[in-house]
């Protein structure tokens, strides 16, 4: 298995670049379309789903993906003891595009400027793939906003995926990207949408520099890193960050990229895994501060 996992990353480097994530794509549609906001956010007219009610909790999908391919089946478990906020970030999904390059700096702008406008004042944060990223941002750069953070499969540095997930950069082909993250944003937009969507993430990460262990050390909110032991970055460099955050701590799950909680390269992951997953989830959001 670790051996298939990891020749499919060096092969198909775009995908996991991408950060494209899903559970059970026809599932999490129905589940959460009935709930979908717009909000005019910086420039761009900003897709948002909310569910449930108590403390907000905002889910950040990753790259190439929409809110429920990525959390489609979490939302209902986690909407029952929270207030979910799940948003679609530029270009992505029902979210219209700006005249300007994709960063995790104006994705983490563009998510706190929502929850301005929803006069939401303090959160937790969940950040998926390269949603992982952008709650970085959010938490290195609207520090009061956050509450408790979760890092899901996610790095902090260059050196922590393989050489040749970056020598996919050098020559992108399109025909790389999965086809269930084709046909599920082609429910909601076009394909000149989708061709853009693919090119913005390719030079979001193609110029993607990370973030120095200082900058990680200064973020002062709870985190929980969580990865998979056959994931794209190693347990050894997510075990890194959560040393290096000071309120850190750290779970290894069972899998690969989003398996732990329903990804559409695992469209028959264990339901046990899901909830698995969403209890490490409530525990550390119900754990009390030191």
């Amino acid at each position: 298995m670790k051996n298939a996992i990891n020749n499919k990353f060096t092969h198909i480097p775009l995908m996991i670049m991408a950060m494209m994530t899903a559970g059970s794509a026809t599932q999490a549609q129905a589940q959460t379309t009935e709930q979908g906001k717009y909000a005019n956010v910086n420039g761009i007219k900003m897709y948002y789903e909310v569910h449930g009610t108590g403390k907000p909790l905002v889910l950040i999908h990753g790259g190439g993906s929409t809110l429920s391919t990525s959390f489609g089946l979490i939302i209902p478990i986690l909407s029952k003891t929270h207030q979910i906020i799940a948003v679609e970030l530029q270009a992505h999904g029902h979210t219209s595009d700006r005249d300007a390059p994709e960063t995790f700096i104006q994705d983490a702008d563009d998510v706190a400027e929502l929850l301005r406008q929803l006069n939401i004042t303090k959160t937790d944060v969940l950040g998926f793939s390269n949603g992982g990223q952008t709650t970085l941002e959010i938490a290195l750069r609207h520090p009061k906003l956050v509450d408790r953070l979760i890092i899901a499969s996610a790095f902090y540095s260059r050196d922590a995926v393989p050489v040749g997930f970056w020598e996919g950069f050098k020559n992108p082909k399109y025909s790389d990207m999965p086809q269930i993250y084709k046909d599920e944003y082609l429910k909601i937009g076009t394909q000149a949408g989708l061709t853009n969507m693919f090119n913005k993430d390719v030079q979001r990460m193609s110029v993607f520099k990370g973030w120095t262990k200082e900058q990680i050390a200064s973020i002062q909110a709870p985190a929980l890193v969580v990865i998979g032991d056959h994931d794209l970055t190693p347990p050894e460099h997510a075990a890194e960050m959560s040393r290096l955050l000071p309120h850190g701590q750290l779970a290894i799950l069972p899998g690969a990229h989003g398996e732990y909680f329903g990804e559409a390269f695992f469209p028959n992951a264990s339901s046990r895994k899901v909830e698995s997953f969403s209890l490490i989830v409530e525990d550390f959001l119900a754990s009390p501060i030191n």
